[in-house]
Formats: structure tokens, sequence, C-alpha cells
């Protein structure tokens, strides 16, 4: 370790065996003596580049200037300077001669010149390519003559280098020296490793040593000479072989032309400086120079500016070249979204540019970034994320969506926004199949029980429509558990005609999941009662999913075994139901599986139930376990569920109404006294009698918080017969022959010629009256105080 930070600190090292990087293959080119190889560190494989040159000795001039650039690499950082990382000495013995080469590790880059065969632009994306990358150069150039004092004096292709994003990025500083034109007492060469530049990229006064014109001209005289020699080279395709070739100016384009002339200028003095070439020249204004420059000072955009230029880039990405998009501009925006400089319409632009990527690429480039964004508080941000689900949700994996992505998109349930909520919901339709079952069951379904008695109807509908999609990936527990009651006792119930078209329709297509005791029992009295919805769509589906019932109801009659369990059929969902989910998710372009469109999920047959039991439900709080099934109780906030709800048996008369069904049978007469003795001394309490006998289910259903509805489909058939035989008897003062429970709809008796027993108290002529609230009752024995 000691060693690595000595490499680091000082510049130099023990030798190669103790670099902590391992070197690769070497690139084909690179400037002067020195070699440019592919390299990787030994501790997490990042790839870098690493410079080596080699010399016979260490007074060997290479060596010295080479020690010059790496002091000068470490020391000088600008975002367009080759960025440096590591450097080391080694010592070898080669024969009788000792060899002695130096390490330099930057960030991984590649020559120039082999960068622009790989990318093989053309025309304008060539142009606009060029004009971005020289104004890089010229940004580095005018940094240290303006900014340093500093003299480069080899600017050129060779020390021009191109990272991974693309960047241009100026190296090769063994020939980097202090600008002294201020210091008179000087008289010796300002560069003083001059002799390491090519004759053909050096200016007049520098071929000829001219140092006293050297030092009278500006700091960026000589640089300005190569930025001219470097733009000749990358228009020309070639290598600058003479001075005199740079007077072809046959491929230098015409906006770029008067400054190529200045650039170049036989006066020093009159050499366009590379700032003013920075500020004035029409050539590096295009589309793809504005775009970067933009995107890197997007912190100094006000909200405006930046909804503006990102609703745009998504059209704009498409005129740039591919590779400059996907390497360049779409790591500039993943990191603008990842620490808030950017707005929502950005997500747009970055779904986009990273459609064109391999799945490989999309996994490092985009779902990184999107995974964080699920954790933003941004309501702009995460509504983007919703709505554009389907763009990368089958890029996420189960792990992502279970442990990462979930636990953000779950507070959408809740929020107060009804539009978040829609997009949360129709959001599990691509989450959903991705969920570990714990996660469906103790939580997911929780939240689809209360969205189901949400107040929008969209969303309610919506909800419907999610479990049909998502009943494959519940287990068989959770299933028996949840589905008939919430489209049941929930959605065919529901106010809104199209959530009860969406119950029915989402019944139809999870008819697999039903065994025949369901199906006749539960299913088809909810649906029958649908035949005559005041919604004729309502009513043709309601027909439609009744003969589908009945005939899988007709396949378990037919079948020789009678196997209850077994009756799920064969038959396929109704050919209604795409156009149901069309409807219900409108609003997204989903490409969903057979087993996850309600309108081709098959119907499998199913085994005998009592060989095969349903698994445990991994929870019993999913949130459908306070509704009593064929009611429609008040909700409680945190009680609102399916899976306690009792299937629908087979109606059965309590004893007490057993009694007077018999009674009814038996011809009876009573003569006009005994009829009125037979009357119970206390009317009050006579009357609380019969309720308790006759309405003892109703009234356990009442106490445990559950009322019965008043649309309740049974309601017309069973509650007008128990609720006339809970009155108080009083029967007429006609001695006419009739039973003593039909009383209750007699006219009150007279009051005169005979006081009436009473068991209340008073001296009145009428029976007393019952009061609410609790009552103090039988305070006397006897019914006369006379």
């Amino acid at each position: 370790m000691l060693k690595f930070l000595k490499g680091v600190v000082a510049g130099s090292g023990a030798g190669r065996k103790d670099l902590p990087y391992n070197i690769g293959e070497p690139y084909s080119s690179a400037w002067g003596s020195w070699v440019h190889y592919r390299g990787t560190s030994k501790d997490d494989g990042a790839p870098v580049s690493i410079f080596s040159l080699s010399g016979s000795s260490a007074n060997d001039g290479h060596l010295v200037a080479g020690h010059n650039g790496v002091k000068r690499l470490r020391t000088v950082r600008h975002p367009n300077i080759l960025s440096f990382l590591h450097s080391t000495e080694a010592e070898a013995l080669d024969g009788s001669t000792t060899k002695v080469t130096i390490y330099i590790v930057t960030e991984p880059v590649m020559p120039l010149s082999e960068k622009i065969k790989e990318l093989r632009l053309e025309g304008s994306q060539r142009d606009e390519y060029y004009a971005w990358g020289l104004h890089r150069i010229s940004k580095a150039v005018s940094f240290l003559n303006n900014d340093c004092k500093l003299v480069h004096g080899n600017v050129c292709m060779a020390s021009v280098v191109v990272t991974q994003t693309l960047d241009w990025k100026l190296h090769a500083f063994d020939v980097l020296s202090e600008y002294d034109g201020n210091n008179e007492a000087a008289t010796g060469p300002m560069l003083q490793y001059e002799w390491l530049i090519g004759s053909q990229y050096k200016s007049m006064e520098l071929s000829k040593s001219d140092w006293s014109a050297i030092r009278k001209s500006p700091p960026w005289a000589i640089d300005s000479w190569g930025l001219g020699c470097l733009i000749y080279e990358l228009f020309s395709g070639m290598k600058l072989g003479r001075t005199e070739e740079l007077r072809n100016t046959t491929n230098i384009p015409k906006s770029l032309l008067q400054d190529y002339q200045r650039l170049l200028s036989s006066m020093p003095s009159r050499r366009l400086n590379p700032s003013k070439l920075l500020e004035n020249s029409e050539y590096f204004q295009n589309k793809l120079v504005d775009t970067i420059q933009f995107m890197e000072i997007l912190n100094l955009m006000d909200s405006v500016e930046k909804d503006n230029f990102f609703r745009k880039l998504p059209n704009l990405a498409d005129q740039l070249p591919r590779s400059i998009v996907q390497k360049k501009l779409l790591p500039l925006l993943a990191s603008a979204l990842e620490f808030g400089s950017a707005t929502a319409p950005a997500l747009t632009a970055l779904l986009k540019m990273g459609s064109c990527l391999s799945p490989e690429e999309y996994g490092v480039k985009i779902l990184p970034t999107i995974i964080k964004l699920f954790a933003s508080n941004d309501r702009a941000i995460r509504v983007g994320l919703l709505q554009h689900i389907d763009q990368y949700g089958e890029s996420l994996s189960a792990q992502m969506v279970d442990e990462q992505v979930y636990l953000h998109v779950a507070n959408g349930f809740s929020d107060t926004s009804a539009f978040l909520r829609e997009l949360t919901l129709k959001s599990m339709l691509v989450l959903a199949p991705k969920l570990s079952q714990r996660t469906i069951s103790g939580s997911l379904l929780k939240f689809l029980s209360k969205l189901q008695v949400d107040e929008e109807p969209a969303i309610r509908t919506n909800t419907t429509i999610l479990l049909g999609n998502i009943a494959s990936h519940l287990n068989d527990g959770t299933r028996k558990r949840v589905l008939i009651n919430a489209f049941t006792v929930r959605a065919l119930r529901d106010t809104f005609s199209p959530a009860r078209g969406a119950g029915i329709m989402a019944l139809s297509a999870t008819s697999s999941y039903y065994d025949a005791t369901e199906i006749a029992t539960r299913i088809l009295p909810n649906i029958v009662v649908l035949t005559i919805d005041p919604d004729s769509d309502v009513r043709s589906k309601a027909f439609q999913a009744v003969e589908q019932f009945l005939q899988l109801v007709k396949q378990f009659h037919e079948k020789p075994s009678g196997d209850a369990t077994g009756a799920a059929g064969t038959l396929s969902s109704l050919p209604g139901n795409a156009s149901l989910l069309g409807w219900a998710m409108s609003s997204l372009t989903l490409k969903v599986t057979d087993d996850a469109n309600i309108a081709q999920i098959r119907v499998n047959s199913r085994t005998d139930l009592s060989d095969n039991p349903p698994p445990a439900s991994p929870t019993l709080t999913d949130g459908w376990g306070d509704l009593d099934n064929g009611t429609r109780g008040e909700q409680d906030d945190d009680k609102v569920g399916w899976d306690d709800i009792e299937p629908l048996e087979e109606a059965r008369p309590s004893e007490a109404l057993a009694s007077i069904q018999a009674a009814q049978k038996r011809p009876v007469s009573v003569p006009k006294t005994q009829a009125i003795n037979s009357r119970p001394k206390n009317t009050l309490k006579g009357s609380k009698d019969d309720d308790d006998d006759l309405w003892g289910d109703v009234a356990s259903n009442t106490k445990s918080g559950k009322v019965v509805d008043a649309d309740d489909p049974w309601g017309a058939i069973a509650a007008p017969v128990l609720k006339s035989s809970s009155k108080s008897l009083n029967l007429k003062s006609s001695g006419s022959a009739s039973d003593e429970l039909w009383a209750s709809i007699a006219a009150p008796p007279p009051t005169a010629g005979h006081k009436p027993m009473s068991g209340g108290r008073g001296r009145g002529a009428k029976p007393a009256t019952p009061r609410l609230g609790a009552q103090r009752i039988n305070r006397t024995s006897s019914g006369n105080p006379n």
C-alpha cells in the first residue's frame, strides 16, 4: 500500500510488478515515443489506459521529457485534459544494459485517429461531432494559454484522445512549459523540449528558433498554430506531412475557413486567440454543441428553460449521431435526473434514448437510474415513471421489483391524487407478476381491497380488471378467499355500471378457478340478478355469463363420477372480455401475455380439492375479512376485505320460522276470551323474545357491524316474511278463528267494557308502546294496579 501511495504522490514506484493495474493490448498509434496500452484495475477490473515510455538510462532525453510530462499531467486539472490516475517507474536488465520504463495510468481513452475510423460518421453528423470535439480542445488550449500562462507546444491529432463518452481530451505534456514573455532577461529556449516536436507542426518562428520573437508574441501564438494543424488533419483525414500542406483548404468547411486562416497567420501577433475562436466562430453553432453545453450548465437554468429544453430533446436526439446520444447525452441525462437538476420531461427523453440500447447496456445505463427515481418525492417524476412503465417494466427483474421498486410504488395507492392512484393501480399489471406471494397477499391485496371502494368509479372498475388479470399469479388459497368475494359482493353491486360489467367479465375470465358448488351457490345467484340491470351492456354480459356458468354446472352434472369440486370445466373465456380490458386500460399500451390478459385467460380443468387441498395463504390480513356474503356493510377504514365472507348456502328456515310454518298448516279455532287471555302479560317483553328467536342470525350479524344492504338480491325474498312475524301479538276483539301468529296485523282491541291486561305502568286503556333504549321491565307482578 505504501508503494502504491508513493507512486501516486511522487510519481515513481518499485516497478511494473507492483503496478496495481493489468497491462493489455497496445493501440496502433500514440504521441511521440510513448506506447498506449489498454488496461484494467487489479482491484475491481475497471478499464484504464496505460502509457509507457522506455529509455536506455535515466539520463535519456526522452525519459527526462517524459518525467516533465508526468509532472505536468498530474498537476494540471481541467475537464478537457486527460485525467491522471497513477504513475510509476520500473528498471529491468536488458542484457548488459539497464532499461528504464515510465508508466502513466489514466482514465480509459482511445487515440482520436482510431476513434474516428470506428465511428464512421458522414455528412452533417460528422461535422457536428468534429465541431464539438474542436470546441473541447480549444477550451483546453485556451485554459493553458490564457489562465495558466502555459504553452503546450505540440497540439495535433496525436495529442488528442477520446474517452468512453466520446469526449475529446488533450494530453502529451512532455513539451509543456511556462510562458516567460514578460521576462526580458530570459535568453535561452522557452520550450526546453521543443526538439520533440515534428518539423511539420512547427510555426515559422519556432522552426527558426527565434525565441525573441516568440517571447514578444502572445502566449497562444504557438498553440494557435497547432490548432490549425489539428483542423487540417481532422478534415483531410491524413497526418500532416509537410508545413506547406496547410495551404490546401479544399476540405476545410466554409464556416470555419476564415478562422482556420487566422490561426495559421504568418504573423504570431495576429493569430486568433482560442478563446475568441470559441466565442465568434459560426462553426460551433450547431445542435449537438448547443445541446451538450446546455446539459453541462443545467444547474444554472430556471425551470421554464429546463422544461422547454427537455420537451424538445426526444425529437432533437433523433437528428444527432446515435453513438453520441447513447455514450454522451444519455449519461449526462441520467446524472441530471439522479441529482435532481432535471425536470420530469427529461424522463421521457431518457427512455426514448435508451430504447436503442442492447438489453445488457439498458440494464447498466438506464435501470439503475429508474430504480433511484422511484424513491423521488417529486410527484411529477413518479407520474412519469408510472405512465411509461410499459417501456421498461419488462427489463426489471423480479428481485428489483419486489425489494426495491414496489415499496416506493405502493405509496401511490394512498395518494390524495386520484390520477396517481389510478396510475399506480395500472402499473400493477406489469409489476404484480414479478412480486412474491408474500408481497401480494400481505400488501398488494390490502391496497386493492381499499381501492375497490374508492370514491372514483374508474378506479373501482380498474381494480376489478386488475384482479382478473393477476388471478393466475395468486396461489389457490388466496384465489378462493378473494376472487368470488371481490367480484360478487363488491363489483356486481357497484353503483357504476361499467364496474358491474367488469365484475361479470372478471368472473367469466377466471371461471377455471371455481368449483361447481361455488358456481351454483355463490356466482350464479349474483349474476342472475343483473339480467334485469338498468344498463343494457351489463344485462348482455350477465346473460352471456349465466350461459357460460350453466354450461359448467351442466358438465359437472354429466360427469359420471359426480366430482363436486372438479367442475371448473374447459370452456374458454367470453369473447367480450377483450373490449372491457381495452376500455379500462385505454391509457396504457401494454404487451400482456395470455395468462395476464383478462380476455385470454385459459380455463383449465381442476382436480378434486379433497385430494389436493388448497395451500394455506401466507397471510389472512389481505383486507377482505369483514364483509358478509350478500350484504354491503358499513366499511371500517382499517377492516375492509374479502377473505372472511361465508359462502352462500341453501336457505334453511330457523327453528322459530319452522314452527310458524307448521302452525300455519294446522287449523286452529280459538274463542275470543281465550285469544285475549293468550296475550302475554308484558307485551314489551314478549315482543323482545319473539325478535330474539326469529332474527337470531340477523341480530348476530348486526352486532358484528354487518347490516343488511338494501340492494341485496335476496332481500326481496327473505326479509318481508321474517319481519312480519316479529311483531307483538295483538288479536282483534272479534272472536274469529285465526292463529295468534297473525295477530300482529289485526286492529287494536276496543277499550270499552273491560280493561286489557297490561305489563306496563299506569292505567291506560291501550297496551304499553315499546320504547327505544334500555328499559326496566316486569316491575310489577300484576298488570292491574287496582
